[in-house]
């Protein structure tokens, strides 16, 4: 993981490396059983290179807390490893040039399950055509890895009602994790 992360902090595939301040390249338990992939940095994250620091980072450890899974125990990330100006929305070329990186971290982390947080999440990880809407809350498989879409934490700004769906889900990742890391019968699938 040390080699992956330092080839990400050179990294220069896209124009993001130019305006970047930080790789925001991922954190937590590298052999955790749950993951957690978000979309791309925000501003807090970008100033500290860690992801999931801003506000909707402060959501995600309440829903976390809440259900009771601890964020050490887990591995954090996101599609995207270095803030798009603006925050806009990150565009295909950035994309494709992180999702190497993605794919890199599952397959060393080896997680049970994984946990889409967002639209980008979704369609980077179980299908482009995917709407976030559609297919949130529903368990798929991909790669011998259960996989739930939920939204992203930052939704919840601009529409306090997925706070609910998203605690939800969170609940029903908990109870997965239990029964996938030994405590009980299969994750759902």
């Amino acid at each position: 993981m040390e080699d992956l992360t330092a080839r990400a902090v050179g990294c220069k595939r896209c124009t993001l490396g130019e305006t970047r301040h930080s790789v925001v390249f991922g954190e937590g338990n590298l052999r955790a059983g749950l993951m957690l992939v978000g979309e791309s940095p925000g501003e807090k994250e970008d100033e500290t290179g860690r992801p999931f620091v801003g506000p909707a980072g402060r959501i995600l450890n309440k829903i976390l807390a809440e259900v009771g899974i601890r964020r050490e125990d887990l591995y954090i990330t996101g599609v995207i490893k270095c803030r798009p100006p603006q925050n806009r929305l990150p565009k295909k070329a950035e994309v494709s040039a992180c999702v190497p990186f993605l794919k890199k971290q599952i397959e060393l982390i080896r997680p049970k399950i994984i946990i889409c947080l967002g639209s980008l999440a979704t369609k980077t990880l179980l299908d482009p055509k995917a709407k976030i809407t559609e297919v949130r809350g529903k368990w798929f498989e991909r790669g011998g890895i259960m996989m739930m879409p939920t939204y992203h934490p930052a939704a919840v700004f601009h529409d306090e009602e997925k706070l609910a769906a998203i605690r939800e889900d969170f609940r029903q990742v908990k109870e997965a994790y239990k029964k996938a890391s030994g405590n009980g019968p299969k994750a759902p699938g």
